[in-house]
Parts: C-alpha cells; structure tokens; sequence
C-alpha cells in the first residue's frame, strides 16, 4: 500500500505485516501503586489541607470578630493595624486554598494560580510595613518584586497555551 492509503485505511483493515502484542492480563503491584493509590492518596491529603485551611480561616474570622469588642476599649486607630493585616493574612489563604482547589480539578498548578497567591502575600507585606518603621530600600525592593511578578501575570495570561475560557 502507499503512504496515502495506509493513512486513510480503515481501522479495522490491518496490514498483513501488523503484528499486535498480546494483552498481558498479569497485575503489576507497581502499576496500581503509581495509577491508583497514589492519586487518591494525594487527592485526599490535598483535600484534607484544604479543610485546615479552612478551619483555620473560620478561627481568624472569629478572633477578629471577637477582636472588635477591644476597638472600643483601645480606640480605632490602634486595632485598625492587626485587622488589615489578619484580613490579608485570610487573603493569601484564600489564594492559597484557590490554589489546592485548581491542583484537585486539573491535576497541576498553574502558574498564574501562584502569581496570584504570591501577590497577595507580598502586597498584604507591602501594607503591613504602613504601620511599622520601615526602610525605604526595603519597600523599594517589595515594590520591584510585586511589580515583576505582576508583569509575570501578565504575560502568563496573555500567551497561556490554555482556551480563552480557562483563564481569568
């Protein structure tokens, strides 16, 4: 036959020449491990992480709702301080949780998932040092990276090999 033919041929016509391997019917103790029981191990202790998480989360809300009780006592001003930084703290956690969540539905870690995240995280430090003493080469250098990384994003949305529809 020609290459034509060969490459239009029905499925079910075999070339005289074709020779099948047999069907191996033998369990392979290390095949299972690898395609079963290693991804659901890692599905559930993925899944567990994300409900710490969570639970985690629910304690901070309730720390900074039992928290507010003192804003009348120490005045606004001062509380003002811990409640943005434990809220972005809940931020990163929500990014991180969002993050666990895409591992689980499409098996890997995008990249922009972790851009997000770190952009919380250095942008919540970055809004932390408001209320501290603080060296200007410092938010300097947290400004450079937020704006790297930023840049980063950009690019990974823009040219992610992925539809239109799955990214953000």
């Amino acid at each position: 036959m020609s290459n034509l033919a060969d490459s239009i041929r029905r499925p079910d016509q075999r070339h005289p020449i074709e020779i099948t391997a047999p069907a191996s019917d033998t369990f392979n103790p290390w095949e299972f491990l690898t395609d079963t029981i290693y991804p659901s191990l890692i599905r559930f202790l993925t899944g567990m992480l994300i409900g710490a998480l969570c639970l985690w989360m629910m304690a901070g809300v309730a720390h900074i709702l039992a928290e507010l009780r003192a804003i009348f006592v120490a005045g606004w001003a001062s509380m003002a301080e811990q409640v943005i930084i434990k809220t972005l703290i809940m931020l990163a956690l929500l990014e991180v949780i969002r993050t666990l969540q895409a591992y689980l539905k499409l098996g890997r870690v995008r990249v922009t998932f972790i851009l997000d995240t770190a952009l919380v995280v250095l942008i919540g430090e970055l809004m932390g040092l408001w209320f501290k003493e603080y060296a200007p080469e410092k938010v300097l250098l947290g400004l450079g990276v937020i704006v790297t990384l930023v840049a980063l994003r950009i690019v990974t949305a823009r040219f992610s090999p992925e539809t239109a529809s799955d990214t953000r």
